[in-house]
């Protein structure tokens, strides 16, 4: 074989050896996650790559990662319900188990055909939440796919939609306030009925005529530190050795413009200015930080 020839062979196994890792730190529904509740009512398709979550009057249903994290950015692209969604919740966040767990919640409230959805932030500390900011979004969370993700390290929680931070979280633990870094999470995800509450306080019920009700997800990544429960310890997955920016990332000057558009534009509620509901003064969290 000629050296020019080798040095094609070469390139093209690299190629192929760049695009296995490729594949292989790409999330797959089937082989990252459990089908948790109404099995008959999510379907995996493209290999695993594509999963949707339905809802009817039998059932809801819903799914966990595998793994558990301590730390890492956390990617989902979401194709919320569309038409009449009024009733209807799906949910997308990081939790720990047992009373004293740590949550961390993207919440997308149905509503009435051409009313805009709700999306609901939260933030739990060792069982305690009580963190809610909520927004409306600058395009329809129907028609296509968008991103929503966490950036979650031992300083910051970042809340992102298609890379634009809406709501950043601090780690004032000086201040005596909790922040979750001691408890690895799992990955959920599930599409049920809320009309009890989600929409208008349960003023509109959910409309079964327009049942069953979808929700989309592709394209998962876990940028993150996996957690051992063997050894109490966790490993970064291939993936996060690659972008692991978000071990120390916090908002730049860019980030801190976008986010200031999204809660001048679309945040319709702060926990951080209810006066009525901390008649005793804010948390101080807010007071300190000016949460976004």
């Amino acid at each position: 074989m000629s050296s020019s020839s080798l040095q094609v062979v070469m390139l093209l196994l690299a190629l192929f050896s760049l695009s296995a890792l490729v594949a292989a730190s790409a999330g797959n529904f089937g082989q990252d996650f459990d089908i948790t509740w109404g099995n008959d009512h999510v379907k995996m398709l493209d290999g695993g790559r594509f999963l949707t979550l339905s809802l009817d009057n039998t059932s809801g249903s819903a799914f966990q990662s595998k793994n558990e994290y301590l730390f890492g950015r956390i990617d989902m692209q979401i194709k919320l319900v569309s038409g009449n969604s009024a009733g209807t919740v799906t949910t997308y966040y990081l939790s720990s188990q047992g009373p004293n767990h740590d949550e961390i919640d993207f919440e997308f409230l149905g509503n009435l055909s051409g009313d805009p959805y709700i999306v609901h932030t939260n933030v739990f500390t060792h069982g305690e939440g009580n963190r809610e900011q909520q927004f409306y979004l600058w395009f329809d969370p129907t028609k296509a796919f968008h991103t929503y993700s966490f950036i979650w390290n031992s300083q910051v929680i970042m809340f992102l939609v298609d890379n634009i931070p809406i709501r950043v979280f601090n780690n004032l633990k000086s201040l005596g306030v909790p922040f979750p870094n001691s408890q690895p999470m799992r990955i959920y995800s599930s599409l049920w009925n809320a009309d009890d509450w989600a929409t208008r306080g349960g003023l509109v019920k959910t409309d079964w005529t327009k049942a069953p009700f979808i929700a989309s997800y592709r394209n998962f990544e876990a940028n993150a530190c996996v957690w051992s429960s063997g050894s109490s310890s966790c490993v970064y997955n291939s993936n996060s050795l690659q972008t692991n920016t978000w071990q120390d990332q916090a908002l730049d000057a860019t980030g801190r413009r976008r986010i200031r558009w999204v809660q001048k534009k679309y945040m319709i509620y702060n926990y951080c200015t209810d006066l009525k509901r901390f008649p005793q003064g804010l948390p101080p969290e807010c007071e300190r930080s000016k949460l976004h």
